[in-house]
């Protein structure tokens, strides 16, 4: 499942793989963000950091008939507001997501799986 389009020069597919890289480097630029988070919460109830060539795996992309979903797996950094943090992501990765891939109706949903003490 892709989105497709079609211009005077061709057809354009942007694989879910793609979005969901992108979407993760957007997310890991944010103030108050340690890093992406596997989905799955390990055993002691930690998340597991991501590296950058895996930011897929803490994305989840959803294709609706009129609008994408992306569900974001993040960790963020101890003493901040967390609610201004997942404001902040939510508008950054819809005004990338619409401005660079011309997408309308972009849903952000995120979700915190840890907080970590940085020095």
């Amino acid at each position: 499942m892709s989105i497709e389009r079609t211009t005077g020069l061709g057809n354009i597919n942007i694989s879910q793989e793609a979005l969901a890289t992108l979407a993760g480097g957007v997310v890991s630029e944010c103030y108050g963000v340690v890093g992406m988070a596997s989905q799955k919460i390990l055993k002691d109830g930690l998340a597991e950091l991501l590296r950058k060539e895996n930011y897929s795996k803490g994305v989840t992309v959803k294709k609706n008939d009129q609008s994408i979903e992306l569900d974001l797996f993040i960790v963020i950094m101890f003493g901040v507001k967390i609610s201004e943090v997942i404001s902040e992501v939510q508008k950054k990765v819809k005004y990338v997501l619409e401005k660079t891939l011309e997408i309308e109706n972009v849903i952000v949903n995120v979700y915190v799986q840890g907080v970590k003490v940085i020095d």
